[in-house]
């Protein structure tokens, strides 16, 4: 790999950019922040579908479809930012390594293009991320600080989840995912924080972590370069942050949470038509937000604004104005009477959060849930029983087949039928899986009344179920 250090060099030249795997949601942010900055920039993907299709084209990026030999020969790029869902045996990947292409990981490319020389928050976490960086990034700019950011989403507050500006602040989500098939450490390395904000830490990734304590591992990397000028501030009620957090000596730490034992301790909470306030250090918070873990992410936000200069009337003016997250308990529309709502979560903790916060949002209604195991472990057995008991939290559940289910080994694999199974006779609730998304809409159209509401989650697109069910109804 060619190194990206050579930066003047690289901007008084206006290099072009290609992106292999442009539609991932990181990608395509940095894809359009770049092309909006004056560079040439194009992109291959084998799986073009909105949103990140819909905002490319807007930005006027026509991704390729496809990976393939002949893309490059005709684009013909100084660099290739290649993915970190491709590897060896993509036809793309073998052609820049034959022909000595010039290539990095998009990690890389925004540590030594944009990220050097900043003042970086980095918020990390199994859960949150994407909200809380979108928060804290609204904060700064609701309040003239034209922060630079990456985001893996697009925040309607912002219209889009990657500016480069030359502020000298630049927010940024810190993911643990691998970098690239050639740099197995995870994201966050690259991103030199000076604070590392921590919402929670939980077993993930089970294609690339072999357990909970690799998890942890990666993340005591992640704080051992913060700076002994800098800051780590973590959910000091998080269990395994807490053992992550033993014997750190060289840069500051302060907790945040809901105990008294924290730093930064919430008081106070209130749940209220669909949204929630707290109180911290004598001033009171509102959020436009409900559940308890969006509360916690906004304690994370005010507490690493306060450290950063911000004024509680700041922070409250920009809580007050937030529009949420794209696919984050986000309306899909209203039809019948019923309710759709789409959501990411993926993860067991997270799809219970997002239930108990629905609850509040919508007190006294039946809440279903369509489930699609497609991350890539929620399509392995390691979460069977975590996924039977917050799936069954709901009233109701519809689950599809498992996504690229031949790529696993049978015994590998989530056993849909036994979750089922599992769901039916701890719950006595009524549950089925599907082989097809089809049969799920006919399903829930026999099953759902008016007033009820329905709950998308996959961290993809789910066969287009959204549109589907709503024209259904």
């Amino acid at each position: 790999m060619q190194s990206l250090n050579q930066t003047a060099s690289i901007v008084s030249k206006k290099p072009s950019f290609y992106f292999a795997g442009i539609c991932g949601t990181a990608m395509a942010s940095v894809a359009v922040a770049l092309k909006n900055q004056g560079y040439s920039v194009s992109g291959s993907d084998a799986n073009i579908y909105p949103p990140m299709s819909d905002f490319l084209a807007s930005h006027g990026i026509e991704p390729l479809p496809g990976y393939y030999e002949k893309n490059l020969r005709t684009q013909k790029p100084d660099w290739v930012v290649i993915g970190n869902a491709l590897s060896r045996g993509n036809p793309e990947v073998e052609y820049i390594l034959q022909e000595r292409l010039a290539y990095t990981s998009l990690p890389s490319l925004i540590k030594n293009y944009f990220i050097r020389g900043k003042r970086p928050l980095v918020v990390c976490g199994t859960h949150g991320k994407t909200t809380t960086s979108s928060l804290l990034a609204w904060v700064f700019e609701h309040n003239g600080l034209n922060p630079s950011y990456l985001i893996g989403g697009i925040p309607p507050n912002l219209g889009q989840g990657a500016r480069f500006t030359d502020s000298p602040w630049f927010i940024i989500e810190g993911d643990e995912y691998d970098t690239a098939f050639f740099d197995k450490r995870s994201k966050f390395i690259h991103y030199c924080p000076e604070v590392a904000l921590l919402n929670n830490l939980e077993f993930d990734h089970a294609d690339i972590f072999e357990n909970l304590a690799a998890i942890k591992k990666t993340f005591r990397h992640l704080i051992q370069i913060v700076p002994s000028n800098g800051l780590v501030l973590y959910n000091g009620e998080d269990e395994n942050l807490l053992e992550v957090m033993r014997d750190i000596r060289f840069c500051p730490v302060r907790r945040f949470g809901f105990g008294t034992q924290n730093d930064y301790q919430a008081t106070h909470i209130l749940h209220e038509n669909g949204g929630s306030s707290f109180e911290l250090q004598g001033a009171t918070y509102t959020l436009p937000m409900a559940g308890d873990f969006n509360v916690r992410n906004a304690l994370g936000v005010a507490a690493c604004a306060l450290h950063c200069g911000l004024t509680p009337a700041q922070i409250q003016s920009a809580f007050l104005t937030f529009k949420g997250i794209r696919r984050r308990m986000e309306l899909f529309g209203v039809k019948s009477g019923v309710t759709l709502i789409d959501d990411f979560g993926h993860h067991p903790s997270a799809i219970s959060q997002t239930i108990a916060a629905l609850r509040q949002r919508y007190p006294n209604r039946r809440i279903w849930a369509a489930f699609e195991p497609r991350s890539n472990t929620t399509r392995r057995n390691v979460f069977q029983r975590e996924l039977a008991e917050a799936l069954g939290l709901s009233d109701g559940v519809a689950i599809s087949a498992i996504a690229r289910e031949d790529q696993l080994a049978p015994d590998e694999r989530l056993d849909v039928a036994e979750l089922v199974r599992q769901i039916r006779e701890s719950r006595q609730i009524p549950a089925a899986h599907f082989s097809e998304v089809p049969g799920i809409v006919e399903w829930l159209c026999q099953e759902l009344k008016p007033d009820d509401v329905v709950c998308i989650f996959s961290n993809g697109k789910f066969g287009g179920i959204l549109p589907l069910l709503l024209e259904a109804l």
